[in-house]
């Protein structure tokens, strides 16, 4: 896989990471305000364990990056990609809908010496069960800046990606 599509692939992980998905049963004594974070794309699974959110859901949280971005975090992708986010999303929940938003995703991702900086917004996510675990739908990315390198967007299917709130 050339070093693009690789390059996408973190990007796409990252916007997913911030987007919210997450797992968790409905806030209770164990609640902790921290969300897990799984995204594959292309062959490449990007994780981190452990984020920090402003709140539990249902209610409306903020995720913090510090905590998913090394060295505060420990985001890491298989393969020779690193990634980072560059925002706090905002993720809200319709758990009537059994959904959650968020406001947008800002990631940068890096392979060698190409770096690309890509951004989406309003993405969405369905429950799974009753649990607090969400998975993407598709979404597309644009890119914002980098190389000529970096293509102009970047998509990531619908099931690539997860988040776990506990």
């Amino acid at each position: 896989m050339g070093p693009i599509k690789k390059l996408s692939c973190v990007t796409a992980l990252l916007v997913a990471a911030a987007t919210g998905t997450a797992t968790a049963a409905a806030p209770g004594p164990t609640a902790d305000q921290r969300v897990d974070g799984v995204i594959v794309v292309a062959g490449n699974t990007c994780t981190w364990t452990g984020a920090k959110t402003s709140a539990n859901p249902p209610a409306a949280l903020t995720i913090d990056r510090s905590t998913i971005n090394k060295p505060g975090g420990n985001l890491s992708c298989n393969g020779s990609i690193t990634a980072s986010l560059n925002n706090n999303p905002a993720v809200t929940f319709d758990d009537t809908a059994g959904t959650a938003k968020a406001d947008a995703i800002d990631i940068t991702g890096q392979q060698s010496f190409i770096s690309c900086r890509y951004k989406a917004t309003n993405i969405l996510w369905n429950r799974d069960g009753t649990t607090r675990r969400y998975v993407n739908r598709a979404f597309t990315a644009t890119k914002t800046s980098g190389s000529f390198l970096c293509p102009g967007s970047v998509t990531t299917n619908a099931g690539d990606a997860s988040l776990q709130f506990h």
